[in-house]
């Protein structure tokens, strides 16, 4: 009993903002056990505001409306794309996790990945200073003046922050489904790549039907 009541109080201590980042096993299952789904949406809420920040580059359609418009519209857009992008990885995790006997249910998965986020969180300042300071060369493709200091320093911290959520990613999901890192790992692996397939054939059927159409 008094190990449990140990446990339960080390639990009450984590911050999910805080110990995702080198406790992502430890974090995910004090979100499973402690927090609720409306917590999770909250994550995901905030963490996606980076996501869309980040994917303004090369957004050329978007140049000639006001910088404080379009963090707005990635304000409003955030819990959108945010829920259905985790909703629709949650499924995919949780059924390919199947194969490898995993345990975790969909609610578990959901509320777990939503941790993977918070990292992105990190964008959101970088990206804000691009967009406000120099948006023609964050979104026009063909942008030939002098390169902005915050261009590099935005490009490596997008890069770090994405190879660590993979990281996150796979202890989530091996925490989420109680199996080990390397079958988290090919659980995320095996889906991407049916997936790129699949948009493979989707191209080459496209191309096909267009050019019987332009025969």
């Amino acid at each position: 009993m008094d190990d449990f009541n140990e446990t339960s109080q080390e639990r009450l201590k984590v911050n999910p903002f805080l110990s995702i980042w080198l406790h992502p096993k430890q974090t995910t299952r004090y979100m499973i056990e402690e927090k609720s789904i409306g917590f999770a949406i909250l994550l995901i809420s905030i963490g996606y505001i980076g996501v869309i920040l980040s994917d303004l580059i090369d957004k050329i359609s978007l140049i000639d409306l006001s910088p404080w418009l379009i963090a707005l519209i990635s304000v409003i857009l955030s819990p959108i794309s945010g829920i259905i992008g985790t909703a629709f990885v949650a499924l995919i995790v949780w059924l390919f996790g199947k194969l490898f006997k995993g345990t975790g249910t969909y609610s578990q998965l959901f509320k777990g990945l939503s941790l993977t986020a918070i990292p992105f969180i990190v964008l959101i300042p970088f990206y804000l200073v691009w967009l406000f300071t120099s948006p023609e060369s964050l979104m026009d493709p063909n942008f030939a003046g002098s390169i902005p200091w915050i261009l590099w320093l935005a490009t490596l911290v997008t890069l770090v922050i994405g190879i660590w959520s993979i990281v996150i990613t796979v202890g989530v999901v091996a925490e989420a489904h109680q199996i080990p890192n390397w079958m988290a790992f090919f659980t995320l692996l095996i889906p991407s790549i049916i997936l790129f397939i699949l948009i493979i054939i989707l191209i080459i059927v496209l191309f096909f039907v267009l050019g019987i159409f332009m025969m």
